[in-house]
C-alpha cells in the first residue's frame, strides 16, 4: 500500500506551479492527465506516449498514475507478483546485517511526520523486499545506496508492486551496480567527463587539472539522486525521466547539473578538496525541467556511442548494462525512448541544421559552449512547453560507502 498522499505529488517546474495563471496551470494540468489516461487505455498500451509524458514538463504528476505508468514503462505485469519467499530471509542473507544498517539510517527518506509505528512497519518491508530480491537473483549483489532506490519505490507503489518493479530494474538499469566488483561502475563514471567535455572544454580542463575525478557524483548515480535531494518530489520526478529513458541517461543528468555550475566551479582554487567539496555539495534548489530537458538533449547530441572511446575501450562498455539494455526493449521499434527522442530533437531544429546532429567543441573558441547550451536551453523551452517532447537513455553503477 502506498504512503505519500496526494499533496506531496505537486509539480517541481515553475512553469507548472502557476507561473502562467492558475487557470493556464490547471488547463494544461488536465489536458496532461487526460493524454497519459488515453495511452494507459489504448489497446495495445500506447507506450511511446507515456515514455513521452514521463519525460515532458512536470513527469508524471501524481503518485496514483505512477502507480499505473511505472510497471508499463519497466513491461512489468501487475498481475503476477512475484511469489513469497518460504526461507527466513534474515538468517539466511549474507546481507541481512548491512541492509538492516542501512534501512536503519534511512530515516529521512520518510514523510516528516509520519508516525513512528507506520514508519519502522514501512522499513521492515523495505529489509523484506531487498532480501527477497538477492535470494531471487542470487547473480546480484547488494551495495549501500540500493536500499534508497527501494525506499523510493515502496512509498510510491506499496511493497508488492515495488518488489516486482525494483526486481525488473536491478536486472536492468540497475545491473552494473551489482556486480561484485566496482569496474562497470567505474567504467560508466568514466562517460562524465567527456560529455562536459563535449559541451565546455574550458571547465572540463580546469577539473582535469584539479584532479578532482568523478567520485564526488557515485552517490548520485546509483541512487538515482535519491541519497542527494531532501525534496521527495524531485526524487520521483527524476525518476519518472529514468525509468521512460536508456540505462545512461544518470549519467548525462550528472553532467548537466556539474555544467550549470560552471561558475561556482571556476570560482574555486584548482585543486581537488576545493573542486570536490564543491561538487558534493549538491544544491536543492535546481531548475529540474530545465536541466532534464538538457540531459536528453546532449544525450541524441553526443550517444553513448560516440562518447565510448574517451570513457574506455569499446570492449569494455558493450559489457555494461547499455548492452543488457537490448532484451528488455519492447518490440516495437516505435516505442524505444531513443528513437522518441530523437524525433523530438530533429522536429526542434530548422532544415538546415537538421544535417548536423552533433554540435562540435572547437577548443580555439571559448564561446562555443555558449552556443551549446543555447540550443539546448531553446530546444528544452520548446519541449516543455508543448508537452508532448521525448527524451532519452543513460548508463548504470553500482556501490561504494557514504554518509
Amino acid at each position: 500500500m502506498a504512503v505519500r498522499s496526494a499533496q506531496d505529488d505537486g509539480p517541481t517546474s515553475s512553469r507548472w506551479d502557476g507561473g502562467a495563471g492558475k487557470a493556464d496551470f490547471n488547463a494544461k494540468r488536465k489536458k496532461k492527465v487526460a493524454e497519459i489516461y488515453q495511452a494507459l487505455n489504448s489497446d495495445p498500451t500506447d507506450v511511446a506516449a507515456l515514455r513521452r509524458m514521463a519525460i515532458s514538463e512536470g513527469g508524471l504528476l501524481t503518485d496514483e498514475i505512477r502507480r499505473k505508468v511505472w510497471p508499463k514503462l519497466l513491461n512489468v505485469n501487475t498481475n503476477d507478483p512475484p511469489p513469497i519467499s518460504g526461507n527466513d530471509l534474515r538468517e539466511m542473507s549474507k546481507d541481512y546485517q548491512q541492509v538492516l544498517l542501512d534501512v536503519r539510517r534511512s530515516l529521512r527518506r520518510f514523510p516528516p511526520g509520519m508516525p513512528e509505528e507506520q514508519r519502522e512497519g514501512l522499513q521492515e518491508e523495505l529489509i523484506d523486499i531487498i532480501l527477497l530480491i538477492l535470494e531471487r537473483n542470487p547473480q546480484l549483489h547488494y551495495y549501500q545506496g540500493y536500499h534508497d532506490i527501494v525506499v523510493t519505490f515502496l512509498l510510491v507503489v506499496g511493497e508488492k508492486l515495488a518488489t516486482s518493479l525494483v526486481e525488473k530494474l536491478s536486472t536492468h538499469h540497475l545491473r552494473d551496480f551489482m556486480d561484485p566488483t566496482m569496474d562497470n561502475t567505474k567504467h560508466i563514471l568514466n562517460y562524465l567527463m567527456p560529455i562536459i567535455d563535449q559541451v565546455n572544454p574550458d571547465l572540463h580542463d580546469f577539473m582535469q587539472s584539479a584532479e578532482v575525478g568523478t567520485i564526488f557524483a557515485l552517490s548520485w548515480l546509483i541512487t538515482w539522486f535519491g541519497h542527494v535531494l531532501s525534496d521527495f518530489r524531485h526524487v520521483v520526478r527524476l525518476y519518472d525521466f529514468f525509468l521512460a529513458c536508456h540505462p545512461l541517461m544518470p549519467i548525462y543528468f550528472a553532467a548537466v547539473i556539474v555544467l550549470y555550475r560552471e561558475q561556482e566551479v571556476l570560482d574555486c582554487d584548482c585543486d581537488m578538496a576545493s573542486v570536490h567539496h564543491l561538487l558534493s555539495q549538491i544544491p536543492q534548489d535546481l531548475p529540474y525541467e530545465t536541466l532534464i530537458s538538457r540531459a536528453g538533449d546532449l544525450f541524441v547530441q553526443f550517444p553513448p556511442s560516440e562518447l565510448a572511446r574517451e570513457a574506455a575501450a569499446q570492449q569494455q562498455a558493450e559489457k555494461t548494462a547499455a548492452s543488457t539494455f537490448k532484451d528488455f526493449e519492447l518490440a516495437s521499434a516505435q516505442q524505444r525512448p531513443d528513437m522518441v527522442l530523437r524525433q523530438r530533437f530533429r522536429g526542434l531544429l530548422r532544415p538546415e541544421e537538421r544535417t548536423k546532429d552533433v554540435l562540435t567543441k572547437p577548443r580555439t573558441n571559448r564561446f562555443v559552449k555558449l552556443a551549446v547550451m543555447g540550443l539546448t536551453v531553446a530546444l528544452g523551452a520548446a519541449a516543455l512547453a508543448v508537452v508532448k517532447s521525448a527524451l532519452e537513455w543513460a548508463p548504470k553503477f553500482q556501490l561504494q560507502l557514504f554518509p
